[in-house]
């Protein structure tokens, strides 16, 4: 007899990938100052004995970009000559309070199949090159190598290993990405998402010799083909482990019109 979902859940090994957030942490420049938390009520502000009893509380604020972090894209985070996926003119569907629609409260509980390509393993070179570019066929041999193959519906995750450098964020943001002919590989196999531990899955300085579009894979996955992209994953313990394949479950939060959202993304082995 085959075991339940919740016993197989139950013996499952849960593999956390997402960064930890801290002031001084990596931040794209596009999205400075990124990340601010600061404790507002102390236990000390709140504690009465005489109407609480011993109880106390504390509280913080946090104020932060929705793309700082381990986070999500939001459908309407690019647009491509000012058209949006579905090709919806920005201007139609935004409002001082984010967007009519597209917004990060649209994207579901990704709870699929994930699929690590480790270049940096494959390669064998930890992290890979500043600013290098990972084209479509490193990663077809690197899936031939891991014995994988990316399926439609599939959670694509390429490591750089550059999540080594989370704490260097000068050197973080030099990281390698992938080209454009990697993007348009990813795109033919119909997965839902992509991600990379690193700033944006691009390559930081490629530029679309036929476009001039900077950041190739947002203008492509996110404004023409639907497919969401995850930034600054902690892809080690996958890689270490090699964890080739494995259960991805990741929710992000329903900021109603929001671009992005952070998101907790685990693996189940």
């Amino acid at each position: 007899m085959q075991p339940s979902l919740a016993t197989q859940l139950k013996n499952a090994r849960v593999i956390d990938l997402e960064q930890p957030r801290f002031h001084g942490m990596p931040i794209h420049p596009a999205h400075k100052p990124g990340y601010f938390y600061a404790l507002h009520r102390r236990h000390r502000d709140t504690y009465q004995p005489a109407t609480h009893g011993p109880r106390s509380g504390a509280s913080g604020v946090l104020t932060m970009m929705e793309h700082s972090g381990t986070h999500i894209d939001a459908l309407c985070h690019q647009a491509n000559c000012l058209k949006v996926f579905g090709n919806i003119d920005s201007d139609s569907i935004e409002t001082p309070y984010g967007f009519k629609q597209l917004g990060i409260e649209h994207v579901p509980p990704l709870v699929t199949r994930g699929v690590l390509l480790d270049l940096a393993g494959w390669k064998g070179q930890t992290p890979l090159p500043r600013h290098y570019s990972i084209a479509a066929d490193e990663l077809m041999a690197c899936a031939k190598a891991q014995k994988v193959e990316v399926e439609k519906g599939d959670i694509l995750l390429v490591r750089t290993g550059y999540d080594t450098l989370w704490n260097d964020e000068t050197e973080y943001l030099q990281a390698a990405g992938i080209g454009k002919s990697g993007t348009l590989w990813a795109a033919e196999r119909g997965v839902l998402a992509v991600g990379a531990d690193n700033m944006a899955w691009d390559a930081p300085n490629d530029v679309d010799p036929e476009t001039g579009a900077t950041l190739f894979a947002h203008v492509h996955l996110l404004t023409q083909k639907g497919i969401f992209i995850i930034e600054n994953l902690d892809l080690r313990e996958l890689a270490v482990g090699k964890h080739y394949t494995f259960a991805f479950i990741g929710i992000p939060l329903k900021f109603q019109g929001a671009t992005g959202s952070p998101i907790r993304p685990i693996a189940l082995v």
